[in-house]
């Protein structure tokens, strides 16, 4: 029988509880500092407000990755970790105070006393816990003796890997060489080691050993019989699928398709919660952006109109998630006869390679015949796509699920049929009203192997973090007009 690793915030559990009593601690230490020694949950007031950390600390622990690597965390990544983690419970905190009408009843200067003290104590404490946990590992040689499989050129290598106990309750008790009959040493960093040949099961069944590691070149069989064997002894078998190290092959999951077992490759593979979260901010944007959208539909619809009678919505087809198509909105920046114009304008693509059209001064922009006093388009089509206003339709695609907030921006149809195999990576993702592209340069980016490696180089560093620092930017950029055309 073997016991499975624990994942996720259960496998730290003490870490988990020490800064929800670390936490409880500073908010009663800064309700002292300002109002003297007294028990603040006394106070219905502050007594829910304790209540409403409490849960703001669950929150974050569940929808967010807080304690993933701490022991092998160093103290200026810890420091980092720890600040990300008050700064999501404030947040989580302010958000509630907000609609509940709570914001003016509740001190300031309480909530920074606390922020600034947990800040400190639990970085302390964390770091405390990460010494006794590893000093109190190293002084045991481990609860678990393991057994390793593998081949006289691996050996080094695999015994180097697996030596280090600091975060595991093994030990290796000692080491079968596959590609050897008897093995030339007897021992290796003080482990015996024994060749295929010297009745090994006879050893295995005599010694104590709670597992085997098997870890073999791919030019060896997989040891059909030897396992049988090993399971039918009662000993956990561990196989090392030499695939599963290799960096080329990114994010790799081990999973169930029907009932074969797969080992699932992909750029980046996230938790159902880390979806659940995206999808949550997406559609609480989207009804802010809806709302807002139909502010901005009062003021701009009948100049549009005026200037340009026809639809106030432009709607086309466009690439979504691996090449599902979906209809994406606008409001019509450009006259009725864009798309057939856009033929005729080919050859002033900014884009050599055409994978895009951006063009100088497009005449398809309505009202761009108007000039300012630099001689720039000054339409009412130039002004909605120069702000940006023109995006603002697309909420509702965020609403509907066919898009998302952040993301790549979503080709035409005829520009997804002339990608090269290795553009298509753009589009394993929902495609984003704006993204790591867009607050990168906007139109001045005219390199379309840029915007490839732009988009590739988010989906891979994707996180709830790095969508809200892109919003936050594509607001600055906006306002500022950066690179808009």
């Amino acid at each position: 029988m073997y016991k499975k690793e624990k994942k996720g915030w259960l496998k730290h559990l003490d870490f988990m509880v020490l800064d929800l009593a670390v936490f409880q601690i500073c908010y009663i230490a800064a309700y002292w500092i300002l109002r003297g020694v007294s028990n603040p949950y006394r106070i219905v007031l502050y007594r829910y407000q304790g209540i409403v950390y409490f849960l703001c600390q669950l929150i974050v622990v569940l929808f967010s990755e807080s304690y993933k690597n701490v022991l092998r965390r160093g103290p200026a990544a810890e420091l980092i970790c720890t600040f990300r983690y008050i700064a999501s419970v404030e947040l989580l905190n302010l958000v509630y105070l907000f609609s509940v009408h709570q914001i003016y009843l509740i001190s300031r200067l309480l909530t920074g006393i606390t922020a600034v003290l947990f800040f400190f104590v639990s970085f302390f404490v964390r770091q405390a816990n990460k010494k006794r946990i590893l000093r109190t590992r190293k002084d045991q040689k481990g609860q678990r003796s393991l057994m390793v499989f593998t081949s006289s050129h691996l050996v080094e290598e695999v015994i180097g890997n697996l030596s280090d106990n600091s975060f595991h309750d093994y030990f290796i008790s000692g080491i079968i060489l596959m590609d050897q009959a008897t093995s030339e040493k007897r021992e290796l960093h003080g482990i015996p080691v024994l060749g295929r040949g010297e009745n090994i099961l006879f050893y295995i069944g005599r010694n104590w050993v709670d597992e085997v590691f098997l870890y073999q070149p791919d030019n060896l069989p997989y040891p059909t019989e030897l396992v049988d064997t090993l399971l039918g002894m009662g000993i956990t078998v561990h196989y090392c699928i030499s695939a599963l190290n290799e960096d080329r092959w990114g994010v790799q999951e081990v999973e169930k398709i029907g009932n074969y077992k797969v080992l699932t490759n992909s750029l980046r593979i996230v938790s159902i919660r880390e979806l659940a979260l995206k999808r949550a901010i997406d559609i609480a944007g989207a009804i802010v952006g809806c709302i807002l959208t139909g502010i901005i539909f009062i003021f701009i619809a009948p100049i549009i109109y005026k200037q340009s009678p026809g639809p106030i919505f432009f709607s086309q087809e466009r690439i979504g998630k691996n090449g599902k198509k979906f209809r994406m909105y606008k409001f019509r920046s450009m006259y009725m006869d864009a798309e057939e114009r856009k033929k005729a304008l080919m050859d002033q693509n900014r884009v050599s390679s055409g994978m895009m059209f951006k063009m100088e001064d497009d005449p398809r922009i309505i009202g761009s015949e108007k000039k300012d006093r630099k001689g720039r388009p000054a339409g009412i089509g130039n002004f909605i796509r120069r702000t940006s206003l023109d995006e603002f339709p697309q909420f509702w695609n965020v609403l509907k699920g066919d898009m998302s907030l952040v993301g790549t921006r979503p080709p035409t149809v005829d520009e997804w049929e002339k990608y090269d195999l290795h553009h298509r990576v753009r589009m394993s993702i929902k495609p984003g009203i704006t993204g790591l592209w867009q607050i990168s340069g906007r139109s001045e980016i005219t390199d379309f192997e840029e915007v490839v490696r732009l988009d590739r180089e988010y989906i891979q560093s994707w996180s709830p973090e790095l969508d809200l620092q892109i919003i936050l930017k594509t607001v600055s950029v906006v306002l500022r007009g950066d690179g808009a055309k």
